[in-house]
């Protein structure tokens, strides 16, 4: 079959470069703009909470629109979506760099939003049509490496944009690069085969309320929302979420991938990511209050104590991806996910005065563990689904890091409501009790099958 031996190089390579720009774009949009908050309230005369619309609108957004997307790749191909996410995206840029109001910069986030999760939602479906199946870590290994890579510098690029230029340049400079992405797309990226059965609208509406439903239900849990409001959301999402699940239940293809869920090492797969993702984000965002308030540095070495992490991760994630092409992802990921324990707890318990050794070493324990976790889990979530799905899969993939994301930020606002002395501290542990949930989920996979990774 000529699907499984991928796309004939150069063009392998040119498409490789495409799917790179495209996720560089969309995680370091994410990125920067948490640096640019203070900058935007101020120039466009917002109170500080507000401003916070302009992370907030960009990722509901995304997380909403992930598996709809996904799941109309399926049916029209990866390459169409791919390309209409980056053109969206790049002229929602655009967009965002002439907003002269809050609201207007915000709901233009919300678009580009829409144009990330085109982009987000069929890359990893993307990275199976183009490489060979026996090459498949490889590829999943590049795209965690690049996600990795735009994470680790997009405080950086966003400090060194706003030291020369106001912050509009930050969403301008992405039109130039979108439209080489858009045309690159084009030219290289392969078709896949869809199929004609009618697109599920419901099941999309029905998605949309779920999952916005889910991240204001665990936001306003974490910070202290009233009661009463949060009962009526958590009613709303069990009961519109019983209603899609049972619809999801007759589809022959559902949106929310109800018959990819049934296969064992693919739902474990899901289970581990949603942990070892909440673990890491209680880590990344109770660290630099730690690092500030707990330990006395500065804003600049607060940056550069947190960069070993994702530092890391650079060079352990191709390694695991050639590993994931030979060896269990069951046993990879317990091990990374076992190591990645390890410095959450070692950092949890470094005592009040560490020297900058003992921080960077246990930082870049947790990195190398989340790397050696990430690439194989992935590889194993795309080749567990059969080929024709793959779209649902790379779009499971997506959310269940969002979902991760979200419940780990809200735990620390909730941590922090209630320990506020030892927050960071107590948020650390934590982080490493869900860190080990997940290296005994991945290891559990070890028993839901053998080496079935056939791509």
């Amino acid at each position: 079959m000529e699907a499984e031996h991928g796309i004939p190089i150069p063009q392998r390579y040119w498409a490789i470069v495409v799917i790179a720009l495209g996720i560089t774009l969309a995680v370091l949009d994410g990125a920067i703009a948490n640096v640019a908050l203070p900058t935007i309230a101020r120039d466009l005369h917002a109170s500080a909470a507000d401003s916070i619309w302009v992370v907030n609108a960009y990722q509901l957004s995304i997380t909403i629109s992930l598996l709809p997307l996904a799941s109309l790749g399926d049916r029209i191909g990866y390459r169409r979506i791919y390309t209409v996410g980056l053109a969206l995206f790049t002229v929602a840029s655009l967009g965002c760099a002439l907003s002269t109001s809050l609201t207007a910069l915000a709901l233009v986030r919300v678009v580009q939003g829409f144009g990330a999760a085109g982009i987000m939602s069929v890359n990893t479906a993307l990275v199976r049509t183009i490489y060979p199946a026996n090459m498949l870590g490889r590829g999943v290994a590049i795209n965690a490496m690049v996600v990795a890579i735009s994470s680790a510098v997009g405080p950086t690029v966003a400090s060194a944009v706003l030291s020369v230029a106001s912050w509009p340049w930050l969403f301008a400079i992405n039109v130039p690069i979108g439209i080489v992405a858009v045309i690159g797309s084009l030219r290289a990226l392969p078709t896949n085969p869809g199929h004609d059965s009618p697109y599920d609208y419901l099941s999309a509406v029905m998605n949309a309320i779920v999952f916005g439903l889910l991240i204001f239900t665990i936001d306003g849990f974490g910070h202290g929302e009233a009661a009463g409001w949060i009962v009526a959301q958590v009613l709303g999402l069990l009961v519109v979420g019983y209603v899609f699940v049972r619809r999801q239940l007759t589809r022959p293809a559902p949106l929310l991938p109800i018959d990819l869920l049934k296969i064992p090492v693919f739902a474990l797969s899901i289970a581990t990511s949603v942990c070892s993702f909440c673990a890491q984000m209680l880590a990344y965002v109770s660290l630099p209050f730690l690092f500030q308030n707990v330990l006395g540095f500065d804003q600049v070495q607060t940056g550069l104590l947190i960069t070993p992490w994702p530092f890391v991760i650079v060079f352990a994630a191709p390694v695991a991806g050639v590993l994931s092409d030979k060896y269990s992802a069951g046993i990879l990921g317990g091990i990374g996910l076992m190591a990645m324990t390890a410095g959450l707890v070692l950092l949890a318990t470094m005592g009040p005065h560490p020297s900058v050794f003992a921080i960077v070493w246990r930082m870049a324990l947790c990195g190398a563990g989340f790397g050696i976790f990430q690439s194989p889990n992935n590889r194993q979530m795309l080749s567990a689904a059969p080929r024709e799905r793959s779209g649902g899969a790379s779009g499971m993939l997506g959310t269940a890091r969002l979902t991760g994301q979200t419940v780990g930020a809200a735990l620390v606002a909730l941590i922090f409501g209630v320990s506020p002395n030892h927050g960071p501290v107590v948020a650390l542990a934590v982080a490493a009790a869900v860190a080990g949930v997940a290296s005994i989920v991945s290891l559990m996979r070890l028993r839901a099958s053998g080496p079935a990774e056939s791509a």
